[in-house]
C-alpha cells in the first residue's frame, strides 16, 4: 500500500556536536526493528547513529517522514536527523541478525507471523515490550532464539518521523544465543545493558509498576505528579502493587528490587507523565489494559490470589475504551 503523504519534520535545531559511537564493520548488525514507535524509533535509531545497520518497520505516515529526511531523534544531548531505512512491510526485517520486537502487547502474535517467513534460523528477537507473557508467547510460534527485555526509558513521538527522548535508556535482557553480542553492540552504542538470569524479576518489577500508573492516569487522564495529589490515591496504589506482588510469589517469581519505593520514586522524577494507557484512550486506540492489569487478574485466578484493585482497574479502562478499540 502506498504511504500518503507526510507532513514535513521540523528540522533539527542545533546543538552542540555529540560524539557518535562508531562500530567497527565486524562488528556491525543487521537489525530490523518491528513496531517503530517511541521505543522502537529510539532504540533504532541509537544503533543506527552508532553504525549499524538498521531498517524500521511502521505505520506510513512515520516511514514516509523517514525516507525522505531521516529519522529526526531529539534528545538532551543531540538533535539530529539520523539517517535510517524505513519500510511498512514485515519483509525488511529479511537478513536481520536481531529484530527488535517493539509492537503492542495486542498485535504481538499477528507480527510474529508476518516476520516468520523472513527470519533465519539464528536471528535474536529481542521483546521489549510492556507486560510479562509477550516472550513466552513468541517462543510458542517461532523456532527463533526469543529474549525478553526489560526497558526504561521515557519517550514519544512528537510527528512524523520525530521521536523525542525525555530520560533513562537501559536495558535487562534475558540469556539467549546471541544476547551477550546484542548487549554489547546496545553498550558501545551508549546504551547501558545487562544480561540477567533474573530478568523475569525485572520484568514482573516493570509490570507491576505499570500496573499501579497506567489503569489509575488512564481513568482519571493526570498525569502521575497530578495523581498521587488525590485523596486516598497512595493507598490505592499500594493496593494495586500488593496484590501484584502477591500473585508474583504465588507464581515463584522473585521481583527484582523495593517496587514499593519504586512506585513514589516515579511520582517524584517523572511527575509530569500520562500514561501510555491514558494516551491510547484519549488518541482512541486499543490499550494494553488485558496484558497489564487484566493479566494480574487471570494468574491471579489460576493461582488463587484475589486481586480486587487490579480487577477494578481493569474493568474500568475496558469500560472507557471505545467500542471499535474493544478486544
Amino acid at each position: 500500500m502506498a504511504a500518503s503523504p507526510a507532513s514535513p519534520v521540523t528540522p533539527a535545531a542545533p546543538k552542540p556536536a555529540t560524539p557518535v559511537p562508531t562500530t567497527p564493520t565486524a562488528s556491525r548488525l543487521r537489525i530490523a526493528v518491528m513496531g517503530a514507535g517511541a521505543v522502537g524509533c529510539y532504540f533504532g535509531g541509537v544503533m543506527a547513529r552508532a553504525g549499524h545497520e538498521v531498517v524500521l518497520i511502521g505505520r506510513p505516515q512515520h516511514v514516509a517522514a523517514i525516507q525522505r529526511d531521516g529519522l529526526r531523534m531529539e534528545t538532551a544531548t543531540f538533535d539530529e536527523q539520523v539517517r535510517v531505512e524505513a519500510a511498512t512491510e514485515a519483509s525488511a526485517a529479511q537478513g536481520a541478525d536481531l529484530v527488535l520486537f517493539c509492537v503492542k502487547s495486542t498485535d504481538t502474535a499477528d507480527a510474529a507471523r508476518q516476520l516468520q517467513p523472513y527470519l533465519a534460523a539464528d536471528t535474536l528477537l529481542l521483546s521489549m515490550q510492556n507486560g510479562v507473557d509477550n516472550a513466552d508467547r513468541l517462543r510458542e510460534l517461532l523456532v527463533q532464539p526469543v529474549s525478553a527485555a526489560v526497558v526504561y526509558v521515557a519517550t514519544g513521538m512528537v510527528g512524523p518521523g520525530h521521536v523525542k527522548h525525555y530520560g533513562r535508556g537501559e536495558l535487562v535482557i534475558e540469556p539467549a544465543q546471541g544476547a551477550e553480542r546484542t548487549a554489547q553492540a546496545f553498550i558501545h552504542a551508549g546504551v547501558p545493558t545487562d544480561v540477567s538470569e533474573n530478568a523475569r524479576g525485572a520484568l514482573w518489577a516493570k509490570l507491576l509498576i505499570n500496573c499501579a500508573y497506567n489503569a489509575m492516569s488512564a481513568v482519571t487522564q493526570q498525569s502521575y505528579g497530578q495523581l498521587v495529589q488525590g485523596e486516598g490515591v497512595w493507598e490505592v496504589l499500594d493496593d494495586l502493587v500488593a496484590e501484584g506482588l502477591a500473585v508474583a510469589r504465588a507464581d515463584g517469581v522473585e521481583v527484582a528490587g523495593d517496587v514499593r519505593a519504586a512506585v513514589r520514586k516515579i511520582a517524584e522524577t517523572m511527575p509530569g507523565q500520562v500514561s501510555s494507557t491514558a494516551q491510547d484512550l484519549k488518541r482512541g486506540k486499543p490499550t494494553e489494559i488485558d496484558h497489564l492489569n487484566g493479566y494480574l487478574v487471570r494468574r491471579g485466578q489460576q493461582l488463587g490470589v484475589a486481586t480486587p484493585a487490579n480487577r477494578v482497574m481493569h474493568a474500568l479502562v475496558r469500560l472507557m475504551q471505545s467500542p471499535a478499540a474493544s478486544v
